[in-house]
């Protein structure tokens, strides 16, 4: 039998400074509190579409040669920190999920839209085709490295909490990072760019949004701390994921 999540607080009034055991099941955690989840859920998704739309452009900036949606992805992994933090690794691995669907949805959508005939007085097809026919190949290294790079991510955050019995936030949300964004950069450069680019500026790629990424979530930890404090706060939630099983899959 898995051992409870620890929830401090709930939607029945227990104060902060209590402590309520509940299991596994949605509708418990929902009773725990879960106002915040739908709106961090809807930016998690938001912005995991649009760096996929960003990334059919590169940037060379400097030294370092990256996609465009290596500046606005970082975010998601926040987001993605903040779910597992505060509602657990069940509630994220929800998020995870739809976040995959929504891909789906968009590069088969692109594809159908860009193989429908044009109207003759509309003359962007070729545009059109250069930038978002590319989607497809991009969705489908988005959706390998971002499951992998997210699961992975969710698994070390939930893990490290339990070992760190929920002190030192910092080391959670970098480490995990750390560890997510790494299988992330290396996946997503290699599915999606091989063939197009010589094997050096590949690895540049991969060292750029792999150090681009990182230095994004150091430098978003204070707001980081004070987004994850304001939402247990209100919600009066802290998931804990004693005896969790770590299953990727979207349902037990």
């Amino acid at each position: 039998m898995k051992t409870p999540h620890n929830v401090t607080g709930s939607a029945a009034g227990v104060s902060a400074g209590e402590a309520q055991r509940v299991s596994h099941r949605p509708e418990e955690i929902a009773l725990a509190g879960s106002r915040f989840l739908p709106v961090i859920t809807g930016l998690f998704v938001g912005i995991l579409i649009l760096s996929n739309i960003l990334a059919s452009k590169m940037v060379h900036l400097g030294p370092f040669v990256f996609d465009g949606g290596t500046l606005l992805f970082p975010l998601s992994y926040i987001f993605g920190d903040i779910l597992t933090e505060v509602y657990g690794y069940k509630a994220s691995r929800k998020v995870i999920w739809t976040g995959l669907a929504m891909l789906v949805l968009m590069a088969v959508n692109i594809w159908i839209i860009g193989a429908l005939p044009a109207d003759p007085n509309w003359t962007l097809q070729k545009d059109f085709n250069n930038i978002l026919m590319q989607m497809p190949r991009i969705v489908l290294a988005s959706i390998i490295a971002y499951f992998a790079g997210e699961w992975s991510n969710s698994v070390v955050l939930s893990r490290l909490k339990v070992q760190t019995k929920g002190k030192m936030l910092w080391v959670r949300t970098i480490g995990s990072t750390l560890v997510g964004e790494f299988l992330d950069s290396i996946l997503f450069v290699a599915i999606a760019f091989a063939g197009l680019y010589p094997v050096e500026i590949l690895a540049l790629m991969a060292f750029s949004n792999y150090l681009f990424k990182t230095v994004i979530e150091i430098a978003f930890t204070p707001f980081t701390y004070l987004i994850v404090g304001f939402v247990k706060k209100r919600e009066r939630t802290d998931i804990y994921d004693y005896g969790e099983r770590y299953n990727p899959l979207p349902m037990d």
